[in-house]
């Protein structure tokens, strides 16, 4: 497989941005393959979002355990920074994220897979008051085609509060691993607007995982964001590490 995009990283960023991440790193779009059982994923990643001098962004670990066969537990741990235009820099802590990725079909003699991977993000942010509890609820698909893998899938997210919209997430990426050391791909996501009075959101992105060592790895991603009749830029960059 083009495996493991997912590679143990300490990532540089991903924060939960405007939507939650959908997480395959470097990708927004998810896969249902699951940390090796008894193995680490530790991601120190950097992620955001913008347009002009207007940002928001998150700085943190991931951290991806494979407790049994087939399960892999997942806690984000984010910094919050943003700067609105005309106005300086805010910091504070991050929404915290704890998933269950459970890989309920491994056909390895097809090449196909799929998982669900539910997610509950709680309102630890400081920047942003008056968030409460979400929950997002995906299914993630992937069939490989030797060194190529499609890989996408998507879920509905619960999104309450005052002037809040649930909504739903699709997402697809198509990845190819040149050797060992070096794998690329792109992908395209969409969501729901998320709040009463915006529009939906799309992301077009591409991507590359460099393998440093056996256990490092480095990953970007990044591209445009469509949404309310304007074009934004998203990016991601991560350190890697798995054992």
């Amino acid at each position: 497989m083009t495996r493991k995009l997912a590679l143990a990283v300490v990532p540089l960023g991903l924060g939960l941005l405007a939507q939650p991440a959908l997480a395959g790193p470097p990708y927004l779009t998810d896969d249902p393959v699951p940390t090796d059982t008894g193995h680490w994923e530790i991601y120190a990643f950097t992620a955001g979002e913008g347009r002009g001098p207007a940002f928001d962004g998150d700085a943190g670990v991931d951290l991806n355990y494979g407790a049994v066969r087939g399960v892999q537990l997942t806690s984000t741990l984010p910094l919050g920074l943003s700067q609105e235009s005309g106005s300086g820099w805010r910091t504070g802590t991050g929404d915290v994220e704890l998933g269950v990725k459970y890989r309920f079909i491994e056909d390895q003699k097809n090449g196909f897979s799929a998982a669900i991977f539910p997610r509950v993000i709680l309102p630890t942010s400081t920047l942003a008051t008056g968030e409460r509890t979400r929950f997002l609820l995906p299914l993630w698909l992937e069939k490989d085609f030797g060194r190529t893998s499609v890989f996408g899938g998507g879920g509905y997210l619960t999104n309450p509060g005052a002037g809040n919209r649930d909504f739903w997430q699709a997402a697809i990426a198509v990845t190819h691993e040149f050797d060992k050391a070096l794998s690329a791909g792109a992908e395209l996501t969409r969501q729901g607007a998320d709040t009463i009075g915006t529009t939906a959101q799309t992301r077009a992105g591409i991507g590359a995982v460099i393998g440093l060592s056996e256990h490092y790895n480095l990953l970007f991603s990044g591209g445009p964001t469509w949404s309310d009749h304007r074009t934004d830029y998203h990016f991601y960059a991560a350190l890697g590490l798995n054992f």
